[in-house]
């Protein structure tokens, strides 16, 4: 699911639910990840367990010698030297996603159940403008969830962004317009979501970070609902 909306140099290993926890679930945690979940509840180890071993196959994949991935400041993983990534999970499903750090500047991806957000929480994420398209896009498409979406889209930014600047960006510092892609945006508007993709830019309302020598003004991401579930995923390149 997360491997479609990504280019092909990077690596996806995803892991879905309970067949996925059985081959990924199994696998040794390092010591140092040990450390970090030995209090913690089952739904939290599993998952923390499954998330790593997709990362730990992606690398091997990469010919990268498997090895524990940490979180560093904020809580963002650190990858192997020459490598750049991002991981997530949710009821259901883990993955992550690799890439050589010559061939990408930074990736993010980001997965939800596609369900609409708890009340309130649109209100939170969501600027005005945004709120307003998401209004307009559930009118002509109610089967998709489209505010989860944008909640899944400002993560895979978020996600993107901070291995690049090292520096917190708020859900009101971004502005994300999505869209359906051609074939999606013609489907029946009563069918199911399923199968439904598109893309979205990230407007940055805050300085963006310097790739190449450039100042980025924007993030461009794909996304798709599958399976459930809806996944994101933002690509920065070189310039």
């Amino acid at each position: 699911m997360i491997e479609d909306l990504l280019p092909e140099s990077v690596v996806a290993v995803e892991a879905f639910g309970e067949e996925g926890v059985r081959e990924f679930g199994s696998a040794p945690l390092y010591p140092q990840e040990e450390a970090l979940v030995a209090r913690a509840v089952a739904k939290r180890r599993r998952e923390f367990t499954v998330v790593r071993s997709c990362a730990r196959r992606a690398m091997e994949k990469l010919g990268v010698p498997a090895q524990a991935v940490l979180p560093g400041e904020r809580g963002a993983p650190q990858w192997p030297d020459g490598l750049t990534g991002s991981m997530t999970h949710c009821a259901g499903y883990c993955a992550a996603a690799l890439v050589r750090a010559a061939d990408l500047a930074s990736l993010g991806i980001d997965a939800e159940p596609h369900e609409p957000l708890p009340e309130g929480v649109l209100s939170a994420v969501a600027l005005p403008a945004e709120a307003e398209r998401i209004g307009r896009l559930t009118a002509g498409r109610p089967e998709v969830h489209w505010d989860r979406l944008l909640f899944s889209a400002k993560e895979s930014v978020y996600k993107a962004w901070f291995p690049l600047t090292r520096k917190w960006l708020d859900f009101s510092e971004a502005d994300i317009d999505l869209a359906l892609a051609p074939a999606s945006a013609s489907a029946s508007a009563t069918g199911p979501a399923e199968g439904a993709e598109g893309v979205f830019r990230a407007r940055l309302l805050v300085p963006g970070p310097v790739v190449g020598g450039h100042r980025l003004g924007h993030f461009d991401g794909r996304w798709s609902v599958r399976r459930g579930l809806l996944a994101t995923a933002v690509t920065v390149h070189h310039v």
